[in-house]
């Protein structure tokens, strides 16, 4: 290459990762190890080695940890190391645990010298938190070695052969080297949000020394911060080549869709692989309510042929990557507490677009026929979906395909597909239920309203009274 033709790329790279910078919120780290990690059966046993290690402390933070055999063997390892005096800190969200995990096997591990904390439980000052909640999937240990991915702790991610159900289809990394200070500052800004703040002996004031030659951001995003979200506008703008995006509860806004719809329209091979099998099965039309719109710009879209694809990866130009919790709807850009890990490092692009081949060999492409709708279909999976996790982000990605389809069908800014014929069906069966209720036994609503508002009133006056006390505290 031309001495001519570098100096041209360098400055075009050095502003492209200024953008990434800024539109993340988080700056590229050189200096590290990644290892690329697939399913529970690689994802698991890395995880419980990490703990087994451990010397000083382990941070682990799970959207859900459930109550079953796996959620037992995770749990007996942390108490074990607890017992053994290393520091067990444990962080995981209300939502996800709810019927779930038992409150035996939280006072088990709190029993077991672990520090348990639980983010966003509904409260009488905050009745709408619960909207929020830490989607986020991290193990940090020791400082000097941390792991991000999209698993829960649970048998879906296992399977279970006996019954002929095969594990949920996932993935993670391990990350060694200065990186590993940023996961460790995301599991120290949850911990703090919900108690006293990590003790200064599990907080590293350094960053270690280089472990490898990769350079990552660790990208861990807040309520209404939509760090991803621009991330996501970004790589779909300056992708020139190739675009592969695995996503569990996709959900594109307009604004995303048409992102996606440019690059392709571009000459950019764009390719989105979402599940066929589903723990909600009644959200599955509206996931292909949102087919079309892709299909007709040139975006090829893949369903896979498996238990429940839970992955939430990204690759663009075999040349950046994500790994992490955030999925392709505004619950997770917009609500939720996530983490990822962006890699700028061709090898590893190299192993995730390989990944991603393999993927696609287990799954069938979604083409546009003769017919309206979109789909066709040559295999189907032998089983529904496992339930395991994940169904607060389809249902919020349902909720918004819901949305979506009643708001174009009541204002006609868009043409509607015979896909979302059982949507508007089904909504409007609902609303003449409510509304025939409603007129027969009008304090069916009024009370629960009137309810809701002296609950909200109460909130604001309890917060405003703390504020109010805290700002005249000396």
């Amino acid at each position: 290459m031309s001495t001519s033709h570098h100096s041209v790329i360098a400055p075009v790279r050095a502003l492209a990762e200024q953008a990434f910078s800024r539109a993340a919120g988080a700056p590229l780290v050189p200096g590290n190890s990644i290892r690329l990690l697939k399913d529970a059966r690689e994802n698991y046993p890395a995880w419980l080695d990490a703990i087994a290690r451990a010397t000083r402390f382990i941070h682990f933070e799970s959207y859900i940890i459930h109550d079953d055999a796996v959620g037992a063997q995770f749990g007996d390892a942390l108490i074990a190391r607890a017992r053994d005096g290393i520091a067990v800190r444990v962080i995981y969200d209300w939502m996800g645990g709810f019927g779930k995990t038992s409150r035996r096997f939280w006072k088990r591990l709190r029993a077991g010298g672990v520090e348990v904390r639980c983010y966003n439980a509904p409260t009488p000052a905050s009745p709408l938190g619960w909207l929020s909640r830490d989607h986020r999937k991290m193990l940090g240990v020791d400082g000097t070695v941390g792991f991000v991915s999209g698993l829960c702790v649970g048998q879906a991610w296992v399977g279970d052969p006996a019954r002929d159900i095969a594990p949920w289809r996932d993935t993670g990394v391990e990350v060694r080297g200065p990186a590993v200070r940023q996961i460790e500052a995301a599991f120290a800004q949850m911990w703090a949000l919900m108690g006293e703040p990590l003790p200064d002996e599990s907080v590293a004031a350094e960053a270690t020394g280089p472990a490898g030659e990769t350079a990552l951001r660790v990208v861990a995003t807040v309520p209404n911060t939509a760090g991803l979200f621009r991330v996501g506008q970004l790589v779909a703008a300056l992708a020139r080549k190739r675009l592969w995006l695995t996503d569990a509860y996709y959900a594109g806004t307009p604004v995303y869709v048409q992102a996606l719809r440019s690059a392709a329209r571009d000459g950019v091979d764009v390719r989105l692989l979402v599940p066929n099998g589903t723990d909600i099965p009644l959200l599955r039309p509206l996931s292909q309510a949102g087919y079309r719109a892709l299909l007709e710009a040139g975006v090829r879209v893949f369903e896979w042929n498996g238990t429940m694809l839970h992955a939430k990866t990204a690759v663009a130009d075999g040349r950046w990557a994500r790994v992490g919790s955030t999925n392709l709807n505004p619950a997770s850009w917009l609500s939720n507490c996530e983490l990822d890990v962006l890699v700028d490092d061709e090898p590893f692009a190299r192993q995730m677009e390989a990944m991603y081949v393999d993927d696609l060999a287990n799954a069938t492409e979604i083409i546009l026929d003769e017919q309206p709708a979109a789909r066709r279909r040559t295999r189907r999976p032998d089983r529904p979906a496992a339930r395991g996790g994940g169904s607060a982000g389809r249902a919020a990605a349902g909720l918004l395909r819901i949305g979506n389809t009643v708001s174009a069908a009541v204002t006609n800014k868009r043409k509607l597909e015979p896909v979302e014929t059982r949507i508007m069906l089904a909504v409007a069966v609902v609303l003449v239920i409510v509304g025939v209720l409603v007129a027969i036994f009008p304090r069916l609503i009024a009370y629960p309203m009137a309810a809701v508002a002296i609950w909200i009133a109460a909130a604001l006056l309890y917060r405003a009274y703390r504020l109010r006390r805290k700002a005249s505290s000396p």
